[in-house]
């Protein structure tokens, strides 16, 4: 009986094999399995985006539309042309020279034409005067948080400081920005300061602000009993900052960051209107004012928004990198 289960037995070899090759299928199997579910969530998290995207293309279709049309029945009537189609009609009405409201595609073939088609160094590319905007909104930003964070600090760790400091920091908001970079330019240009620098002070401006409510808040935020702790290690102040409060308030400053860079880029778009800049989206716009360019104007519009949604995107990568480095990515999640 022992010979025949022998003879019978598969050899370990095959019994090897047949296991690889299972573990193989079933670990295929799970391979296609997390593929499909990982596809599944981009899918539902990219069909809001573009069902909010459609519906704006659409009504923006019809106000064109709606917008050009008297222009486009002046035409007619000086041409003297009657009982014109309504297709025909919608078709000139979207493909004006300069129409009150360009069509979708007029601004997409305007992008194309002024990134595509054009060299990054030459005047008419939107590449270049995106380039010169995004130096002084990067400088701008940088300054911007790091004074945000001085500030925060300060106000955390003195209490006059909270007192008469914080109210000022929120009545500078309430002041337009049309109103300072004038201002700003003006006083800058009287001590020799040129250039890239006043519009990213402008930038700075406005950008410190979040940066610094979201600071105080996130270093506030640290556990009363942690706090103890630190206190029964007697710890000094520096040393509860650098290795307590700092760290608990990173996923308040992301966050803040991201509403920071998006406020620096537009105050580096309207530190180039007052200055009567040749180069950047601000320049952009105020030529296509001037010359009622009104194509130009809305293709730096969409080029300035898709800028600013880049650099929102990519500091919140950096945010997710810094949470998991720090091992706060399944909390930040979850609060998320």
């Amino acid at each position: 009986m022992r010979v025949e289960r022998a003879k019978t037995s598969p050899p370990p070899v095959m019994s090897h094999m047949r296991g690889m090759m299972r573990g193989g299928a079933g670990g295929g199997g799970g391979s296609a399995a997390r593929d499909g579910g990982a596809a599944a969530r981009v899918i539902v998290r990219a069909a809001p985006v573009l069902v909010v995207t459609f519906a704006i293309v659409v009504i923006w279709y019809v106000a064109a539309v709606l917008l050009n049309t008297p222009f486009q029945r002046d035409i007619y009537k000086r041409g003297k042309l009657t009982n014109v189609p309504v297709i025909r009609l919608i078709s000139d009405t979207l493909s004006q020279r300069r129409p009150v409201l360009p069509s979708p595609h007029q601004v997409g073939v305007e992008i194309y034409k002024t990134t595509v088609l054009k060299s990054i160094t030459s005047k008419r590319s939107l590449i270049h005067h995106a380039g010169i905007t995004l130096s002084s909104t990067l400088l701008g930003f940088l300054m911007g948080t790091v004074l945000g964070i001085l500030l925060a600090i300060a106000i955390v760790y003195n209490r006059s400081l909270d007192k008469s400091l914080m109210p000022w920091i929120i009545a500078s908001q309430t002041i337009p920005i049309l109103a300072v970079a004038p201002m700003i330019i003006v006083v800058l240009n009287a001590i020799g300061v040129q250039g890239l620098l006043p519009k990213a002070v402008i930038s700075m401006y406005l950008s410190f602000f979040p940066v610094a409510v979201g600071m105080v808040k996130g270093l506030r935020s640290v556990n009363p009993i942690e706090l103890d702790l630190m206190r029964t290690y007697s710890a000094s102040s520096f040393e509860t900052l650098w290795k307590l409060r700092l760290p608990s308030s990173v996923p308040y400053l992301f966050t803040s960051m991201k509403v920071a860079v998006a406020i620096a880029l537009v105050g580096a778009i309207v530190g180039e209107l007052p200055t009567g800049a040749v180069a950047g989206l601000g320049a952009r716009l105020l030529s296509g004012s001037y010359y009622g360019q009104t194509v130009q104007i809305w293709s730096a519009l969409i080029v300035a928004s898709v800028l600013a949604a880049t650099l929102v995107a990519l500091v919140g990568l950096v945010n997710r990198i810094v949470l998991k480095r720090m091992g706060l990515a399944q909390s930040a999640a979850v609060s998320t």
